[in-house]
């Protein structure tokens, strides 16, 4: 590794620090050249985990795409930004925890669902009326009356 202001090879290491939960290291770093103190982060190289779909498909997990669902269930409830946040660390934590980095979209779904029916059952219902694909009044009733 180079100093980003000299580009000297030799530098000291005269911190480190757990960062991210525990998931990355944070260093902090002095080249003996320039004097000039920079920052590193070391993380672990994990296997991505990868989503079977429905139909069989198979595609890389999407943060993003998770997140999206969640917030469009998750409009004018109390839930916040920082609630989806964490639920989708959870998730990633589960998920890492599993077997196999391969992880059916339905095992996603119950376990996004479960979370949120913790925190706002609004939000719960809307995710699951998407998820489980409710086609009438009837599927939101039962659902509902679950609730109850």
């Amino acid at each position: 590794m180079k100093c980003p202001f000299c580009g000297s090879t030799k530098h000291e290491v005269v911190e480190t620090r757990v960062a991210e939960e525990g998931r990355s290291l944070r260093r902090r770093r002095e080249c003996p050249s320039c004097q000039k103190r920079f920052t590193t982060y070391e993380r672990v190289d994990r296997l991505p985990i990868v989503v079977i779909k429905r139909k069989g498909t198979r595609e890389v997990y999407d943060r993003n795409k998770a997140k999206g669902g969640l917030i469009k269930s998750s409009e004018n409830t109390t839930i916040t930004n920082e609630q989806i946040e964490q639920i989708l660390d959870d998730l990633e934590n589960d998920l890492r925890k599993l077997e196999s980095t391969e992880v059916e979209s339905k095992k996603i779904g119950d376990l996004l669902a479960r979370k949120l029916k913790k925190l706002s059952k609004i939000a719960y219902i809307r995710f699951a009326s998407v998820f489980r694909r409710f086609v009438d009044v009837e599927d939101f009733e039962k659902e509902i009356k679950k609730l109850l």
